[in-house]
Parts: structure tokens; C-alpha cells; sequence
């Protein structure tokens, strides 16, 4: 059956000064349990960070973007969590924290190819 995979996303945000609550959107994580993927796409792009905010850390948001991608992938020999399953590194990710990278509240949807989708988002969301 065509989009009966049910897929959940996040969007990644900066977010300067966790007590305003103002975020720039940098990229989608996406989880797809019945395709075995988890994936994440993100776009640092240093002229609209600086025009959000002025004194934006571009190198220690790049860090915690790549950071956050080893753990998604599971490629962080550093991180015990990115040794963990999809599912598992999927809700960790998406956590609740107060630091400067953030998620999103997770939300669900149907399709037919996870990557797609992914890209889909990316574009609609960040891009």
C-alpha cells in the first residue's frame, strides 16, 4: 500500500537565548521504523545565522550539528547513545533539553519513501 509507512519528525533548531524562546529552523530529523531509517538533514548557513543573531557561535553550532548527526547515524564512537537502536537514538534526539540546538515537538505522518519525505520537509522547513 502506497505512504502506510509511518514516519515521525523533529525540526532542528538554533536557538540563542533558550529563555525568549526564538529559534532559527537548521535542519529535519526523520525516523521511520517499518524502513529501518533514521536520518538527518541540516544547513548551516552562516550569513542568515549572523542575521538572526549577531554573535551566533558558528563553529560550536557546527559541532553540535555534526555531533548530533554521528549520534543520528550512529557513528559516534565518543557517545554510548549512538551504539543504541534507531528508535532509541530517535526519542534521545528529539528529547526535551534547554541548550542552543533543540528539536521540535515529534510529529507523525505517512509516506511512501523516507528519504523523500525527508528531503520534502528539509525544503518546506529550512531551506
Amino acid at each position: 500500500m502506497q505512504g502506510r509507512n509511518l514516519f515521525e519528525y523533529a525540526v532542528i533548531r538554533y536557538v540563542p537565548r533558550p529563555e525568549r524562546e526564538e529559534f532559527l529552523n537548521l535542519g529535519v530529523v526523520l525516523y521511520c521504523a517499518s524502513k529501518r531509517f533514521l536520518h538527518i538533514r541540516y544547513q548551516l548557513d552562516e550569513t542568515r545565522l549572523k542575521a538572526f543573531y549577531s554573535e551566533a557561535p558558528i563553529d560550536e553550532i557546527q559541532q553540535l550539528l555534526e555531533a548530533f548527526e554521528e549520534v543520528c547515524c550512529g557513528k559516534s564512537r565518543r557517545s554510548p547513545i549512538a551504539q543504541l537502536d534507531n528508535a532509541s537514538r530517535f526519542r534521545w534526539l528529539t528529547a526535551t533539553r534547554s541548550t542552543i540546538i533543540q528539536t521540535s515537538k515529534v510529529h507523525p505522518g505517512f509516506c511512501d519513501d523516507p528519504a523523500e519525505e525527508l528531503e520534502a520537509l528539509f525544503r518546506q522547513l529550512v531551506a
